[in-house]
């Protein structure tokens, strides 16, 4: 890539992370963590932290192969470049059909969740997923007919997605009872493991630093501002998180907090402010939420054109998915096949939900863990690097994969708390197994 198009210095670099990663899982699975913890703020503390040095070390291990290619696309580049184009593919489809649109679906529910409780109006599943079924409509049609729409929006929530967590952060610590929430861990809940479920509810809150990757091509000296910046944005993210998560502890009991579940931000801001008061802070969550969807669509309507770019070896129906609007110049129908598969997830959801059969989590949480097995090829070709001798230090070509590797397990650890995990992970293996099986037919084809 030209260096007059590397304009990305490190400041930026680290606030596109923050932005990216601060979204909306904290607001609505601060009493997921509790409730996996027992109430113990030090255990989800604990999870924050040992999530956060997983991130680090898998975020300088990708930066190890973002250093060695200018080619832009992130992950499923590094896939293509590092390990195969087949396992690209694999990577590819596995975001299409399950990675983004269960993220997409379950965050636009909180949408409809969080506007319930604003308007008074009744928390039921119905009501509360035709809202949110209302949203990720109307962000797939402006994101797929104007970019300009769409990327303006999201500008403005990042903004408005710190307001709340600052103003309870801070007045929860200053104003609160910060003991309130750290009593002693006994042995037995350390030992006995289920405190691990609240790594699900924590990698859903950390998820999407992987996206920055795909700006590597356009950061000046990416080679010392990119890893520089996968250690500094995880590390405000978590100074930000854990002084949110003890500062609403602080403000209100984690047992109420858990009891109230969702509903506790609300309730948080109206013990500070009044209702007046907590209105407005559930409007700012209610734009951050929205902001964290819009920001998932935006990506996620491109991939599938990104994805048949590539040619008919990578995915079916590449003649019409790599087609732009010739009224807009936008891919439209890409933006088509991704509204199809969330209207597939929403159904999901819906009969996960209402039968509880994912208690404490729900369909985007098993999603994410499993992507962190997936990138454990990624750690191991960083290892293959430093073997190759192309990585001549240790501690980058050995130590960090193999800490990063130690942490994409932590973190599956915890969606092994889940009764369908095995099932979903199955699932998820079977669409990366599709993939695989759908290019060597289509690279078959293409040679004959």
């Amino acid at each position: 890539m030209d260096k007059s198009k590397k304009s990305y210095g490190l400041f930026t670099t680290i606030a596109m992370i923050v932005g990216i990663c601060i979204g909306s899982g904290i607001f609505f699975k601060s009493d997921n963590i509790l409730a996996a913890t027992g109430g113990s703020v030090p255990l989800g503390v604990l999870v924050f932290v040992l999530s956060a040095t997983s991130i680090v070390f898998g975020g300088l291990s990708m930066s190890e192969l973002a250093s060695r290619t200018d080619r832009p696309g992130g992950t499923i580049a590094y896939y293509e470049e590092f390990s195969s184009e087949k396992a690209a593919c694999g990577m590819g489809w596995f975001q299409i059909f399950v990675y983004f649109p269960t993220i997409a679906v379950v965050v636009s529910w909180v949408v409809g969740i969080y506007i319930c409780i604003l308007f008074g109006w009744p928390g039921t599943l119905q009501n509360q997923i035709l809202i949110g079924f209302a949203y990720y409509t109307l962000a797939t049609a402006i994101n797929a007919v104007s970019a300009k729409i769409g990327g303006g929006f999201q500008n403005f929530t990042t903004v408005s997605k710190m307001i709340p967590l600052i103003i309870v952060a801070v007045c929860g610590i200053f104003f609160g009872n910060p003991a309130k929430g750290f009593q002693s861990v006994s042995t037995g809940t350390l030992l006995g493991g289920t405190w691990l479920a609240a790594i699900g509810p924590v990698a859903f809150s950390f998820d999407g630093w992987t996206i920055s990757t795909t700006i590597a091509p356009e950061i000046r000296d990416s080679k010392k501002n990119l890893p520089r910046a996968l250690i500094i944005a995880p590390l405000i993210i978590l100074v930000t998180y854990v002084a949110y998560f003890i500062g609403v502890t602080s403000l209100l009991d984690p047992k109420k907090i858990i009891a109230l579940q969702d509903a506790h931000v609300y309730v948080v801001a109206q013990q500070l402010f009044g209702g007046f008061g907590a209105q407005l802070i559930l409007i700012a969550v209610i734009l951050a939420v929205m902001g964290t969807a819009n920001g998932i669509i935006l990506g996620y309507i491109r991939l599938p054109y990104a994805m048949a770019l590539h040619g008919r070896k990578m995915f079916p129906f590449s003649e019409k998915l790599s087609k732009l609007s010739g009224k807009w110049g936008m891919p439209v129908n890409s933006a088509i096949f991704c509204y199809v598969i969330m209207l597939f997830w929403t159904a999901v959801h819906i009969y996960t939900t209402q039968n509880n059969l994912l208690p404490n989590s729900d369909v985007s949480e098993i999603s994410i863990v499993m992507s962190y097995l997936f990138y454990i090829i990624l750690y191991f070709a960083v290892f293959r690097l430093f073997r190759e001798r192309k990585i001549k230090s240790k501690f980058r070509g050995v130590v960090v994969p193999v800490i990063a590797t130690l942490g994409s397990l932590f973190i599956l650890s915890g969606g092994l708390q889940n009764k369908l995990f095995p099932l979903y992970a199955l699932f998820c293996i079977a669409v990366f197994a599709a993939a695989l099986l759908f290019y060597r037919r289509r690279s078959t084809d293409v040679k004959e």
